[in-house]
């Protein structure tokens, strides 16, 4: 089996990659380094695929359609990982947004066309629901409220791949990922942010009140759902949610975080983020009904993973 990753070399693509390769496949990863955040994290993400000779890393944009095609093979599904990420970022920049996550992404749904490609498997976001206050979330609840542009590409992206299961029969599968976390997690992301600041005797802000809470997904539960997915052959197009199924209100993830490394915190309480919704929470009966997907991993449990790994990390700049 031959499978292309794109953003392969990100927090989430690099343990897809891992697992695939351990599994004996072949592996093609695309990704352009972004400078977002350091290209040195991500090829330390890779340090374990660069061992397998039939692991291969590409750097190319995929908003540049020829390149894509000139790196296209009949490969068994393609994993689109890759995008501009983060909601607040996309507010003051939405053009771009538009240009990488609906251009870049119709580009390889071209190339999976064009290539013949049955399998095409798209990150998509708990951010497309937005202010629903219809919790918990349910891909059947078509009231979507997205609040940021970050959002809305991610509704454009699975439409798109609603046309090309539609007209071209690619077996196209949205997962729409709740708040992940775990080693090599992006250093823009809360518990990242706030364990770095900690470790840093920095105060951390605490946006609003306090009261916000999130649906945590440790990245190996995310992982067996991409897993699964890439596997999934019982219909043509499917949406389907990867959580946890259990908000974490901000200041149990401040407790866990410092539970984690020992060491105790100060907060910084600010104005509330424009683009931010109070609350996330998955309902996953479909992912479990379609996937047989169960996540394992207790949230302290993830937390204690994450510090373990940030331990024995490179230091790196604290991301204020």
């Amino acid at each position: 089996m031959h499978y292309l990753v794109t953003g392969g070399a990100g927090f989430i693509g690099s343990h897809l990659v891992d697992t695939l390769l351990a599994e004996g496949a072949r592996v093609t990863v695309i990704d352009n380094f972004d400078p977002f955040y350091p290209a040195a994290a991500k090829l330390a993400n890779l340090d374990r695929a660069f061992r397998y000779s039939a692991f291969s890393l590409v750097e190319a944009d995929i908003c540049n359609l020829q390149a894509l095609r000139n790196l296209a093979a009949p490969y068994d599904c393609i994993v689109h990982l890759a995008a501009k990420a983060g909601v607040l970022p996309s507010i003051s920049n939405p053009v771009a947004y538009q240009q990488v996550n609906v251009a870049g992404t119709q580009n390889l749904l071209e190339v999976a066309r064009e290539f013949c490609v049955p399998q095409f498997v798209f990150a998509s976001s708990s951010s497309v629901y937005g202010i629903n206050p219809n919790t918990p979330w349910k891909e059947s609840d078509h009231v979507l409220l997205p609040i940021s542009p970050y959002a809305s590409t991610k509704v454009s992206g699975e439409l798109l791949g609603h046309v090309y299961s539609h007209l071209h029969g690619i077996r196209f599968v949205a997962l729409r990922f709740f708040t992940v976390y775990g080693p090599r997690q992006r250093p823009d992301l809360a518990i990242h942010k706030f364990t770095e600041r900690i470790l840093a005797g920095l105060p951390i802000p605490i946006y609003g009140d306090g009261s916000t809470s999130r649906d945590y997904t440790f990245v190996h539960d995310i992982v067996s759902g991409i897993r699964a997915a890439m596997e999934y052959h019982s219909s043509p197009y499917e949406v389907i949610n990867l959580g946890n199924r259990r908000p974490v209100a901000l200041m149990e993830m401040i407790r866990a975080i410092e539970d984690a490394i020992g060491q105790r915190a100060v907060l910084d309480f600010q104005p509330a983020q424009p683009g931010d919704v109070p609350c996330t929470l998955a309902d996953i009966g479909k992912a479990k009904d379609l996937l047989g997907y169960q996540p394992r991993t207790q949230f302290a449990d993830g937390v204690a993973q994450f510090a373990r790994w940030l331990h024995a990390s490179e230091p790196m700049p604290v991301c204020v």
